[in-house]
């Protein structure tokens, strides 16, 4: 079962990410690409995931996730998730 898109905002924090990020920030371009491409493959995540079970982290996430890893040369995911939390 594919997981909602659900961005949780202000749980810890008083900054929200677009808040954090400058606006000049090479990355807001690449969000903008990632986006396009993560809306063109969604019927095709939605036909791949089943209607039964748990439901999964989305798949857009785990891409983006990865995308910050390789930008970064973060070398494994345990390293970026400490990074994220920085």
């Amino acid at each position: 079962m594919r997981g909602a898109k659900v961005e949780t905002q202000g749980m810890f924090s008083y900054l929200s990410p677009e808040q954090r990020v400058p606006k000049v920030h090479p990355l807001r371009a690449i969000r903008v690409i990632v986006d396009r491409s993560l809306a063109a493959l969604d019927s095709h995540f939605d036909s791949i995931y089943s209607d039964l079970g748990r439901p999964s982290i989305p798949p857009e996430h785990l891409l983006r996730a990865l995308l910050l890893q390789v930008f970064y040369s973060i070398r494994s995911e345990r390293q970026l998730m400490e990074q994220l939390d920085y």
